[in-house]
């Protein structure tokens, strides 16, 4: 059925210019702009989209100065040089009708390079460095290089830019009080904190002039606290106005925002009512966006008077003929966005080449053309999932012949079951398009079919191709085939029942979609208003930064999610939307545990002995097991939980009356000291920096037990607490002290290894951490939890010596002052020739540090970890390059 689409298909007068439709597609940073041909590659790759019909595009961003950069080598238009080198892609696009704009972007303190600035030193949540504040003569210049990088634009050919002062990035850092702590100008009240891009947009229009578009990226919406209201973001748009844009963008969410924005789980145009609020507050033309992907919802929002425009940046990844098609009347050949992030987002933050997971000729068009074929071919291709049916559409394209089987009665295989997922919906949509583009181009589909080598090779074909996919793989698990045990497939395929109370084993992705179609509160959960109130969205924008309390549902079924590894579960996930699906889970009340070791299943009903909370909940559904009904029990232990610091008595207990329970079990170690459990049941860890949080530490707690693959059991420096000479001590600040000051405020521990206490003091990286911290695993904490001097009488007979690599430990050490390489090595030195009273000969020492550079690279010593005989420490034997492992040797 054609269908028309005559608002989004109208012309945009802008005065001076005017845009061929309502269509701008939004900023992508591709990776192109700092490949080898890259400029080439953008030409081809905008001057398609172009052709498809777009009105106007906008670039990936481009740096002012050296300063906005991404990271070093970041892409920036500072000189002539550069501008010639953006030519290329002028004149494509031009030459292919359209209309483009360049995206100046300075990164602020989301820079991934040491020389970040931003309007005050508040570092990023994102990022691993302190930004330095501006000075105000430092804020001038930066305005000076945006209306030079304007200046250079339009000489490159652009015919607009567009001020990226949304997000996060340094505009908006100076426009919110959140990261804005100025006194000066350009901090304080609003007025003086939104003066940096009122100036940028004024001095950019007096350097251009009247007939040279600026468009302005304003955040409506920032989804953090302390970020602007509505009243001063319409304040903030008519300023703009009057400075000289000459259209206003919508920018939703700053990167840090623990809110999704773009995707597939936010329903489509959910932030499109923050553009419609603005709508009549200005006169330029408003720019509405985020997970708009078909032509009918972009007429809807126009035709309803959310916005003059849509931008549309992810879906013409998708297909750069969206516009064109929707002329055409043909909206079901356009190839849909799904919203995945895999190839977009995730590839642009893994500083890969962006493309697109429904088109993987995005951003390759000059390396995959599908160019006729001189020799057409008879082709079988068995299996109708995507792999199959991209295979099949491409070929038949090229001109070949091709018979398509499949043994399902529906083209999709694995999207048919994905596509039941929350969230997942947009797979219709990759459906659809396959089956308009099988009948497009001929592909002769025979579905409920099942052939074997016999019938294709009486088939006269002249190629097979087998795209068959996977087969769930069962696990060698005794109680594998119980009657409880059930198989994904079983679930989302086949709509076997559930139970309440539910253990999902793996945490793959899988794992992740079981859970949440297990815990989906219903339809109506999918809604607009309900995914805002359910992450905390205020509809009505009343407050900074456009938050509220969160409103949480009554989902169906208690689960928890299991995996192996001890590794954060989801891992694995995509860097972009990995933190959205835990957080969903978290929401929901789903359990996850990590380092799990799968027993059995089986219906027995089993209260077991634990060093931790025992986690108990019936089996009902096992994401890896075949079987097929619900009811029974699997029994794991967990080999990566916190361990309570107790004595060698009787293990502590968790009552459990549940019948048929699955069980999560630590291994009972013991540390010598006296401490009672309570505290460390409910310790967490901040794996970033393995500090304990802020709260009161109870009396004689002393450490928290952890193991790490390859390592065994250690110590998380951070987060030991030991007793010291005037009692507890907290966990080391993060900032350094100075070396007179250090011995005050830091008491001599309890430990007459040095390390346990000095090494905490070092910022270290998690990774060098447990480098540090392995040490303890060869290592015996004395009991006492009086003063050190009185600990020394107790210390053990044996001690555990360590040699921090070079290339580990050392390199993120500063070379000099308090916390140096030097300083470690001294400190290690002094301890050698002060041994503790009643030791062994040789005891509490550790190796003296090697002059040679590449010494200390290997793995543990096997014999120091089988042993605590006396053995003396051979770096040329117990040391190799292939490990970086730490060297442990005792004495």
């Amino acid at each position: 059925m054609i269908r028309t689409y005559p608002r989004l298909l109208e012309p945009l007068e802008l005065g001076f210019t005017t845009l061929r439709n309502r269509v701008l597609m939004g900023s992508m940073h591709v990776g192109l702009e700092e490949a080898p041909n890259g400029f080439e590659r953008m030409a081809a790759f905008y001057a398609e989209r172009a052709r498809g019909g777009v009105g106007l595009i906008v670039t990936g961003g481009i740096a002012p100065n050296e300063a906005g950069r991404p990271y070093p080598g970041g892409a920036m238009l500072t000189t002539d040089e550069e501008a010639a080198q953006h030519r290329v892609i002028t004149e494509a696009v031009h030459a292919a009708g359209g209309k483009i704009a360049m995206q100046i972007l300075h990164f602020g303190r989301y820079a991934y390079h040491p020389d970040l600035v931003a309007p005050s030193a508040v570092q990023a949540p994102i990022s691993p460095h302190v930004p330095r504040a501006l000075t105000d003569t430092e804020v001038e210049q930066t305005i000076e290089d945006y209306v030079r990088c304007a200046l250079l634009a339009r000489q490159a050919g652009y015919d607009g830019v567009e001020v990226m002062g949304s997000e996060g990035y340094l505009i908006n850092e100076f426009i919110a009080r959140r990261t804005n702590q100025r006194t000066d100008r350009w901090g304080g009240p609003y007025e003086h904190r939104m003066r940096f891009p009122v100036e940028i947009v004024r001095r950019i229009r007096q350097a251009v002039g009247e007939e040279f578009i600026i468009v302005y990226r304003l955040s409506m919406l920032d989804l953090v606290s302390d970020g602007s209201t509505f009243d001063e973001v319409v304040t903030l748009a008519k300023a703009v106005e009057v400075a000289g844009a000459t259209i206003i963008n919508t920018g939703i969410g700053w990167h840090e925002a623990r809110i999704p924005t773009i995707a597939t789980s936010v329903p489509r145009a959910a932030y499109a009512w923050v553009t419609r609020k603005l709508m009549g507050q200005v006169s330029v033309p408003l720019v509405t966006s985020n997970r708009i992907n078909t032509p009918e919802k972009a007429e809807q929002l126009l035709t309803e008077g959310y916005a003059d425009m849509v931008s549309l940046a992810r879906p013409l990844l998708a297909d750069p003929d969206f516009v064109a098609k929707a002329a055409a009347g043909t909206p079901q050949a356009i190839n849909t966005c799904i919203g995945c992030n895999q190839a977009c987002l995730d590839h642009t933050f893994a500083l890969k080449i962006t493309s697109c997971l429904v088109n993987p000729r995005a951003c390759h068009e000059t390396e995959l053309v599908l160019s006729p074929t001189q020799h057409s071919k008879n082709l079988a291709v068995v299996g109708a999932g995507p792999a199959g049916l991209a295979f099949a559409v491409s070929a038949a394209q090229r001109g070949h012949t091709v018979t398509l089987f499949d043994a399902a009665d529906e083209i999709g295989g694995q999207l048919t079951i994905a596509r039941k997922v929350p969230g997942k919906q947009e797979f219709n949509e990759t459906l659809r398009y396959f089956r308009h583009q099988l009948d497009a181009t001929g592909v002769t589909v025979r579905l409920k079919t099942t052939v074997i080598a016999d019938d294709l090779a009486a088939g006269g074909y002249d190629e097979v191709i087998l795209a068959t996919g996977v087969i769930p793989r069962i696990p060698d698990l005794p109680g594998a085939d119980h009657p409880t045990a059930l198989g994904y497939l079983d679930v989302l395929r086949d709509n076997a029942p559930v139970g309440r109370r539910v253990a999902i084993l793996g945490a793959g992705g899988i794992g992740f979609d079981v859970a949440e179609f297990l815990t989906d509160p219903g339809e109506n959960a999918h809604d607009v208003a309900t995914f805002l109130a359910t992450w905390g969205v205020d509809a009505d924008h009343r407050g900074a930064g456009g938050l509220t309390a969160p409103a949480r549902c009554t989902y169906p079924r208690e689960v928890t999610l299991l995996q192996r590894k001890t590794t954060k579960v989801g891992a694995g996930l995509g860097k972009t939307t990995g933190w959205i699906h835990r957080s969903e889970l978290k929401h929901r009340g789903v359990a996850m545990v990590a380092g799990a070791v799968y027993d059995r299943i089986d219906d027995e009903d089993r209260t077991t002995g634990s060093t931790t909370p025992a986690v108990s909940l019936p089996l009902t559904t096992s994401s890896c097991a075949p079987a097929r009904s619900p009811t029974a029990d699997c029994t794991t232990s967990s080999s990566h939980a916190a361990s309570p610091c107790t004595s060698s008595a009787a293990p502590m207990r968790q009552p459990n009356s549940t019948p048929s329970a699955l069980s999560t079990r630590a291994p009972a170690w013991h540390w010598p000291c006296r401490a009672r459990p309570t505290f460390h049941s409910h310790q967490r860890v901040d794996r970033r920096s393995f500090r304990t949080p802020a709260r009161p530490l109870p009396p004689r707690a002393m450490c928290a037990a952890f193991t790490f693959p390859g390592i065994g059991r250690v110590v998380p420096l951070r987060a030991s607490v030991v007793p010291a000479r005037g009692g507890l001590q907290r966990p080391a600040p993060r900032r350094r002290t100075p070396r007179r000051r250090r011995a005050q405020r830091f008491p001599r521990p309890v430990t007459t290894d040095p390390r346990l206490w000095r090494a905490s003091r070092l910022h270290l990286t998690p990774l060098h951490a447990r480098i540090a911290a392995a040490a303890a695993d060869a290592l015996a904490l004395p009991g006492s939890d009086s003063s050190w001097s009185e600990s020394r009488r107790h210390a053990p007979p044996t001690a555990a010596a360590v040699c921090l690599p070079r290339g580990g430990v050392d390199r993120h050490l500063p070379r000099t002052g308090p916390g140096s390489c030097a300083s470690v090595r001294t400190l290690f030195r002094r301890r050698q020739r002060r041994q503790a009273p009643g030791t062994a000969p040789g005891a509490g020492t550790v190796c003296r540090w090697p002059r040679r550079r590449r010494c200390c690279q290997g793995a543990i010593c096997a014999a120091a970890r089988r042993s605590s005989t006396a053995r003396p420490c051979s770096h040329q034997r117990w040391f190799s390059r292939s490990n970086d492992r730490p060297r442990i040797s005792v004495r």
